[in-house]
């Protein structure tokens, strides 16, 4: 017994030396069973998946695919009836690693009665960060998120859009080298939304590593690295966004300043080789970066006027 117990620490550390990864999972299974125990409810069955650390990952999937269950399993607040996971080189039932994470819930529960001050200064303690370093980060997390100018006003007046904003803040206080996040963008405006995707990206930058939940897949083909598409408690397909996306019958041209008789030209040139010109028309923006091009010309006119 002594031996097996050996082999089995021993494999477990060495697995431990891979210093790239930041997430793995090795068959991970959870079954529920019914009130009476007799009905077995399989939600998530032999993931495996590796997240890279200092990448954005995007966890996508319908409602009730398993997504949730993933994250309870990788926070360590439920465990797996089969099958093992590791967070930050350790097992995910390891208490000590928790400091080195930061989570936002689809639905974060605040004490209602409590300012944005007060908030980040109550999560800050549970992480036992000196007084005077959770005041520096909570004046640093409010202004980069976009709620300075509420810190004193009870969480209860606040709109769903800053409430997200608060729990972003939340998950950020104590510095968490991997965080966590569901439906981040929920109930945000399209300003506000891109300001998130800009901070995920920064987070990013500064070597992190992001697990993004989200319904809205335009955000997740935005910003994330790589993706994984999880449905009925399985893995069905994971990847690169390019690798994913990538139609491979088809190639885009994107040319600029030839004239109407030229791509004609182009034309023949192509359907004489045996190809098939899908569509010739000009490239297009999105309504994102049209409703943000108006929104910012507006502010900016508004401004010289207001000089």
């Amino acid at each position: 017994m002594l031996l097996l117990w050996t082999i089995v620490l021993l494999s477990g550390r060495a697995w431990k030396l891979s210093d790239d990864i930041a997430i793995k999972t090795e068959d991970l299974t959870k079954a529920y069973r019914s009130f009476w125990g007799r009905k077995k409810v399989l939600a998530l069955n032999k993931l495996n998946i590796a997240i890279r650390k200092g990448e954005i990952f995007g966890l996508l999937g319908p409602n009730g695919s398993g997504k949730t269950t993933t994250l309870k399993l990788l926070l360590g607040l439920i465990f797996p009836t089969e099958g093992r996971a590791y967070v930050l080189g350790e097992a995910t039932d390891d208490v000590a690693i928790k400091s080195r994470i930061g989570f936002m819930p689809e639905e974060s529960c605040f004490y209602r009665f409590l300012n944005a001050d007060e908030t980040l200064d109550f999560y800050g303690q549970l992480f036992r960060i000196p007084g005077k370093e959770r005041k520096l980060r909570t004046n640093r997390l409010l202004t980069r998120v976009g709620l300075e100018f509420a810190r004193k006003r009870p969480l209860k007046q606040y709109s769903k859009g800053m409430l997200r904003r608060i729990g972003i803040a939340q998950a950020l206080i104590n510095d968490p080298d991997l965080i966590i996040l569901d439906e981040p963008t929920s109930g945000l405006d399209p300003i506000g939304t891109r300001e998130t995707k800009d901070l995920i990206l920064g987070l990013k930058a500064q070597g992190k590593t992001v697990l993004l939940c989200s319904h809205l897949l335009s955000d997740v083909q935005d910003i994330c690295d790589r993706v994984a598409i999880i449905d009925k408690g399985e893995l069905q397909i994971s990847g690169t966004i390019g690798e994913l996306l990538a139609n491979r019958d088809i190639v885009e041209l994107l040319i600029r300043n030839l004239s109407k008789e030229t791509l004609m030209e182009v034309e023949r040139f192509i359907q004489e080789k045996q190809g098939e010109v899908v569509s010739i028309k000009n490239s297009s923006g999105t309504l994102e970066d049209l409703f943000l091009k108006i929104v910012q010309e507006r502010r900016e006119t508004s401004w010289d006027r207001s000089d």
